[in-house]
């Protein structure tokens, strides 16, 4: 009888398996690979998707997206417009035989115009639906999104695929979902994008052989795109955010003819909150080393002399693009996307109550003291000017 119950059990909990009745095959799905969104002259949202073309795989295709899909693009890119993310969504679906597949979309483009507007109820979709990976990348386009995802990359099998690297490599901001969300529901309600255009074709090119690059930052106030930064700018708030990843700085060392060039190799920053007096202040310490990776003046680097001149220029070049970004951030944008908000509140949380509700006239008036040391650790593989006789050398 014992055995019998045991057999009833199993049974019965088979019965409450479901099993794979709704599953959905690879070959019914449209996968998405990019996504770009915009708003039209008539309120209308208008959502394009670059989805990804299987049999381009076995055609020999991947060199290029493709408007149409012919001709054994990687990708093909469909449009339609509705009232929102979700109407114009329900209308592509129908003009598209598989079912749209967003698990492997990995970025997300939104034109310049609409991001003036504002990206609140967009974002909504996009943090709601269960698809969307929450560390796709975002972004800021100047003048139609759209046709960032037509364009015909030569390297890449389709642009989007064009943007992440470009993101992974760190050039300009790195900007997830996840980043905005809690950037703009956070305490200082701000948040950065990444600002594209798409670099023309070269000569000899075909007309859609573009390829879309980061050109600066695109800087938002609560939901509302306020104004951009240079790429100037934008590393000075990769040194503040402490995103600084590995890139080329070239000085013109004081009293020298010629430049130096220079790859951060390492950084620590420490942002130090002070308030005396009601009077708010942030020190900004910066300690970076750096690697020679070219010298295009007389100076030989083996003189501890040349070394402090290089030095110099070094640390004044990393100040002004400090000052410079949080110049735009303080008194151009208003914007605070330096992140000052979030230390003030860790090591003042009774004074920060008092200001959390008027932060946006706060910030403005905080005042920032910006003390940089660089020093450079690596000389190369070479210690003197390469190609430079001996007596030309100076070694002060």
């Amino acid at each position: 009888m014992k055995n019998i119950l045991h057999i009833l059990c199993i049974f019965g909990l088979i019965l409450l398996l479901s099993g794979c009745w709704d599953r959905v095959e690879v070959n019914d799905l449209a996968i998405v690979t990019a996504a770009a969104i915009d708003i039209k002259d008539d309120n209308q949202i208008e959502l394009s998707l670059q989805v990804f073309i299987p049999k381009a795989l076995s055609t020999g295709g991947g060199q290029g997206g493709s408007g149409q899909g012919g001709g054994g693009a990687a990708t093909l890119v469909r449009s339609q417009r509705g009232s929102n993310i979700s109407d114009a969504l329900s209308k592509l679906q129908s003009k598209i035989p598989r079912k749209v597949f967003w698990g492997q979309c990995k970025v997300f483009i939104f034109g310049e115009k609409l991001a003036k507007q504002g990206i609140q109820e967009h974002m909504d979709f996009l943090l709601r639906h269960p698809q969307p990976r929450e560390r796709a990348y975002l972004y800021v386009s100047k003048g139609n999104p759209k046709d960032a995802l037509e364009v015909l990359p030569p390297l890449e099998r389709y642009s989007g695929e064009v943007l992440r690297e470009l993101s992974d490599l760190h050039i300009g901001m790195q900007v997830t979902m996840q980043d905005v969300q809690e950037g703009l529901v956070g305490v200082a309600q701000a948040g950065a994008f990444p600002f594209i255009k798409i670099l023309p074709p070269g000569k000899g090119e075909e007309k859609l052989q573009g390829i879309p690059y980061i050109v600066g930052t695109a800087v938002f106030k609560k939901d509302k795109m306020v104004g951009t930064m240079s790429e100037k700018a934008t590393r000075g708030i990769l040194w503040l955010r402490n995103e600084m990843e590995a890139y080329t700085v070239t000085l013109k060392p004081e009293g020298v003819k010629g430049e130096v060039s220079l790859n951060p190799v390492s950084a620590r920053i420490k942002l130090i909150p002070q308030i005396r007096n009601d009077k708010w202040k942030m020190l900004v310490n910066v300690d970076t080393e750096g690697a020679v990776v070219q010298n295009g003046t007389n100076l030989a680097l083996t003189s501890p002399k040349s070394i402090q001149t290089v030095e110099k220029a070094y640390q004044e070049d990393i100040k002004d693009r400090i000052e410079l970004a949080i110049q735009q951030a303080q008194h151009k944008m208003k914007a605070d996307i330096i992140k000052f908000s979030k230390e003030f509140y860790r090591k003042y949380p009774k004074e920060w109550k008092k200001v959390e509700n008027r932060w946006d006239e706060v910030f403005p008036k905080v005042e920032v003291e910006v003390n940089v040391e660089a020093h450079i650790r690596r000389q190369g593989y070479i210690n003197k000017p390469g190609g430079l006789p001996e007596k030309e050398v100076k070694k002060q």
